[in-house]
């Protein structure tokens, strides 16, 4: 409830703004020239859909078509990762000031930490991306081409490998990017519980993203699904914050031996 936490989660937000469209881009272009999986770009569209509710999902899926996104070069995917691994600098500092850290890393440390952490999400995100894309064929021939029920089984199948993934994300995010040794028993009921209070928060985007797309298209206009972005990922930056402070106080209070 501190304010410095929310200037914290702010720039956590402002960061993922920037960083979701170059990493959507490299996990496209990846799945498209690549891994030559046209299911798993298409479970792509599932994911973003689940992320963010509503008109904001339908407008960044629409404007990530594969026509859209230039062809897979490593140079350059590496170069849009590296924009896209900025959110772990705000976030670096964040967790270090939970755990009462009062040095932080070089800006080049962070950076080389960060890619790693963003290799790493980046690869559990395709993970349960071709988790979900390898019973698409499967769904099809069960639903008998019902439009209905086939996506709703995709989605679910997709929600039971994304949750668990988001976690071990979570997991390394608490465990690896503070500037100082974590025990990883700390962290792990943690990242398990955050984990399921995002997932809470999907449906709860879910109820309110009618009367809010009205309220962002009012007051924003055509900033309305940036503004959308930043207000979901500012929330989710604070439900991942308040999780290092609780994990920090506990370890303080009662120290593993």
């Amino acid at each position: 409830m501190e304010t410095e936490a929310h200037v914290y989660a702010l720039a956590v937000a402002a960061s993922t703004l920037l960083a979701l469209y170059p990493f959507l881009m490299v996990m496209l272009a990846i799945c498209r020239d690549v891994l030559h999986l046209p299911s798993v770009q298409q479970t792509l569209g599932i994911a973003i859909g689940d992320m963010f509710a509503g008109g904001t999902g339908q407008f960044i899926a629409r404007n990530l078509q594969p026509w859209m996104v230039p062809r897979f070069h490593w140079v350059a995917m590496i170069l849009l990762l590296i924009t896209a691994n900025g959110v772990f600098e705000p976030l670096e500092v964040a967790l270090n000031r939970a755990w009462g850290v009062q040095t932080n890393r070089s800006y080049l440390k962070n950076q080389l930490i960060s890619l790693g952490l963003i290799f790493a999400c980046g690869t559990l995100a395709l993970l349960s991306l071709w988790l979900t894309a390898i019973n698409s064929d499967w769904i099809a021939r069960v639903t008998g081409g019902r439009g209905g029920v086939e996506t709703w089984l995709k989605l679910l199948f997709f929600k039971l490998a994304a949750v668990p993934v988001s976690m071990l994300a979570l997991f390394l995010v608490y465990w690896l990017l503070p500037n100082r040794p974590v025990d990883p028993r700390r962290v792990a009921p943690v990242a398990i519980v955050v984990g399921l209070l995002m997932e809470a928060m999907k449906y709860v985007s879910i109820l309110v993203s009618p009367w809010l797309a009205v309220k962002l298209t009012h007051e924003y206009q055509v900033f309305q699904h940036s503004v959308a972005i930043l207000l979901w990922s500012f929330a989710a930056a604070i439900v991942v914050l308040a999780g290092a402070h609780w994990t920090a106080r506990q370890d303080r209070a009662d120290p593993l031996e």
